[in-house]
C-alpha cells in the first residue's frame, strides 16, 4: 500500500508518466494484433509525433500561462509558414537561410498581434487568435496564387525527413527542443515567472511580477516555434496546400492536456507533451488500420480531450476545496485576483 501510496505522489509531480505508459501499453496492443509493429514502425510514429511535438510545445507555453488561454492561430500559423518558405527560398539551398528569417519574422509578428490583443486590449485569448487565424488564413489564399511551384529546399528537405543511424533527424530536433524547455521551465527565472503567473496573477502582481510581458513571451514562442514548424512541415510534404496545418489545432491542444501540462496554468511538463505527441499518433494510427473515416478519427480525438479535461477541471475543483479555509472565507490572493478587473499588462 505504501509503495502505491509512494508512486501516486512521484506521479503526481512527474505527470507525464501517464502518456508514456500509454505510448507503451498502445504500442504493444497494436504489435500484437498486427504482428508488423516494431521499434522501426515506432521511428516513423515518433518522425510525425516530432512535428506535433514542437507545435505542442509552443502551445504549452500559452496553456501555462493560465485563465484558459489557448493559441488557436497556430494551424494557420503552420499553413501560412509552408507558403512563405516556397517564395522565399524557391527550391534553392542558397536561399535557405532568407526562408528561415522570413519564418522567424512571421513567427515574431504574429506572436506580437496575439499578445498585442490579449495583454494590450485584454481580449480573451481564444477570441483573439481565433481573428488573427482568420486574417493569416486569408494572407495564405493569396499566396497560393502566387506559387510558381512546389521545388523544396534539398537540405531543407534532408532535415525534415532524413536520419542518422535509423533514428530521424527530425526526432532528434524534437528532443533537444523537449530538453531545453524542460531546463528553461525548471532552472530559469522565466521559467519560474512562469509559473507564478500561471498560477495566480493577482499574487504574482503583488510579488513584483509584470504579468504583461511573461503572457506576451508565451505567445510569441508559440507562434515562432509553429511558424518554424511549418517550414518543416512543409520540406518533409514537400509542398504545402490550404488548411495543411489544421490537424494540428486540435492535437496541439490535445498533446499538452494529455502529457500533463494544467489546463488552468500554472505548471507545464514539456516531456508530457513529446510522449503525448507519440500517444496521439498512434492513436491515429490504430484508427487508420481499423478503417475509420476521416470525420470519426476527430471525433475520437475531441472525446479523448474532452474526458481529459474533465478529469483535470474535477481535480482542480478538488484541489481548491482542499485549500479553502473551513470557515468559508476566500484565500486573500484569490479575492484580491476576484477583484482585479480584465487583464492587467503590468
Amino acid at each position: 500500500m505504501n509503495a502505491f501510496a509512494g508512486f501516486g505522489i512521484w506521479a503526481q509531480r512527474n505527470r507525464w508518466i501517464w502518456s508514456a505508459i500509454g505510448v507503451l501499453l498502445l504500442w504493444l496492443v497494436l504489435s500484437f494484433v498486427t504482428n508488423r509493429f516494431s521499434l522501426s514502425s515506432l521511428s516513423g510514429v515518433v518522425l510525425s509525433a516530432s512535428f506535433l511535438t514542437v507545435v505542442g510545445i509552443g502551445q504549452m507555453f500559452v496553456v501555462t500561462t493560465g485563465r484558459g488561454n489557448i493559441d488557436l492561430s497556430v494551424a494557420s500559423v503552420i499553413t501560412l509558414s509552408a507558403f512563405v518558405a516556397l517564395l522565399t527560398i524557391k527550391g534553392q539551398d542558397a536561399n535557405l537561410a532568407i526562408g528561415v528569417i522570413a519564418a522567424i519574422l512571421l513567427g515574431l509578428g504574429v506572436g506580437a498581434l496575439n499578445s498585442l490583443l490579449v495583454v494590450g486590449l485584454g481580449i480573451p485569448a481564444i477570441i483573439a487568435t481565433l481573428a488573427t487565424g482568420y486574417v493569416l488564413a486569408t494572407a495564405t489564399l493569396l499566396s497560393n496564387k502566387a506559387i510558381p511551384g512546389f521545388a523544396v529546399s534539398p537540405s531543407l528537405k534532408e532535415l525534415a525527413t532524413g536520419r542518422i543511424s535509423g533514428v530521424p533527424i527530425m526526432a532528434v530536433i524534437a528532443v533537444v527542443g523537449v530538453a531545453a524547455t524542460s531546463f528553461v521551465l525548471r532552472y530559469t527565472v522565466f521559467g519560474q515567472l512562469l509559473s507564478a503567473v500561471g498560477q495566480n496573477r493577482a499574487a504574482a502582481r503583488l510579488a513584483g511580477i509584470r504579468n504583461g510581458p511573461v503572457i506576451a513571451s508565451a505567445f510569441i514562442i508559440s507562434s515562432v516555434l509553429a511558424s518554424l514548424d511549418g517550414l518543416l512541415l512543409g520540406a518533409y510534404i514537400g509542398g504545402a496546400f490550404l488548411e495543411m496545418g489544421q490537424p494540428y489545432l486540435l492535437q496541439s491542444i490535445a498533446a499538452v492536456v494529455l502529457g500533463g501540462t494544467l489546463i488552468f496554468g500554472g505548471s507545464a511538463t514539456a516531456l508530457g507533451t513529446f510522449f503525448a505527441s507519440i500517444l496521439l499518433i498512434l492513436i491515429v494510427t490504430t484508427m487508420q488500420i481499423i478503417g475509420l473515416p476521416p470525420g470519426a478519427q476527430d471525433i475520437v480525438q475531441g472525446v479523448v480531450v474532452i474526458f481529459v479535461l474533465a478529469l483535470a477541471g474535477r481535480q482542480a475543483l478538488a484541489r481548491r476545496a482542499s485549500v479553502d479555509p473551513a470557515d468559508g472565507e476566500a484565500d486573500p490572493a484569490a479575492k484580491a485576483e476576484a477583484s482585479a478587473p480584465g487583464i492587467h499588462p503590468g
